[in-house]
């Protein structure tokens, strides 16, 4: 596991979308799980960026974003497939028939989530994936407790995931409970995991995903069985580890990709 520390939210950003570039040139015709929220902001600020300026080219990409909640269409301004339109696909080259977002308002649900995996695997699996944590250590919509071998499925939102999301409504009343996500078991079968994090509230959860035992009860800690699970962190998610070098990078064990 390779853990580089920032110094703030603009270097962890700067450094994530290194990596992601890296993977597209390298690879053009790369498969790669996205992201929402606002830790990988910053990340397509810079995709986009690298697109105008630099030619960076998603034409051959197949997509895969992590969750979206069930319920919400689409084109509803809090559900994540329009977060990935207006944050990142609406202003790159992506061909929008490589685009894959679970869909909240599937009719029958199981077997939108058995097709979703489906598709992953007819891709070949997914190259690279992006991922945030949440404070109580999920990740995608994995909430702590989750089968660590889960596939893509229908989940119940925690009290405190509606609660952290309710900001986003103009309603609290409206915050979806349920939500489908890839399992912890699809993220694990990514060929490499890049996580992010920042601020303090992310600095727990951090923690124990790197220094903690693995539990179901922090789905994040799973990444340290991942063969390449790299973490791109600013200071303050950092603040509470105990091994941390001042040159910003965090233990390395041998299972780091050479």
């Amino acid at each position: 596991m390779l853990v580089e520390i920032l110094d703030d939210y603009e270097a962890m950003s700067n450094r994530a979308a290194e990596v992601v570039i890296d993977q597209i040139r390298r690879k053009p015709d790369s498969t790669i799980g996205f992201a929402t929220g606002s830790t990988p902001k910053g990340l397509y600020d810079r995709l986009i960026e690298a697109h105008k300026t630099r030619g960076l080219d998603f034409s051959k990409l197949t997509t895969f974003n992590l969750d979206e909640y069930v319920g919400l269409p689409p084109s509803h301004d809090q559900s994540y497939a329009h977060y990935m339109w207006t944050n990142l696909f609406d202003h790159v080259n992506v061909d929008p028939s490589k685009i894959h977002i679970p869909h909240g308002m599937a009719d029958d649900i199981d077997e939108h989530c058995r097709w979703y995996e489906r598709r992953i695997e007819e891709a070949g699996g997914i190259d690279l994936q992006i991922l945030g944590i949440g404070a109580n250590g999920h990740i995608a919509f994995n909430e702590p407790g989750s089968s660590l071998g889960s596939r893509t499925r229908i989940k119940t939102l925690t009290s405190k995931t509606v609660e952290d999301n309710a900001r986003f409504f103009d309603d609290p009343e409206m915050v979806p409970e349920y939500a489908l996500t890839m399992g912890v078991g699809t993220i694990m079968e990514a060929e490499e995991v890049l996580l992010l994090a920042n601020v303090t509230n992310k600095a727990p959860a951090i923690q124990k995903t790197l220094e903690g035992p693995i539990t179901a009860m922090v789905p994040a800690s799973m990444m340290q069985l991942h063969r390449f699970a790299h973490l791109v962190i600013d200071e303050t998610a950092a603040s509470e580890l105990e091994y941390t070098h001042h040159h910003g990078i965090a233990e390395v064990p041998d299972g780091q990709r050479s």
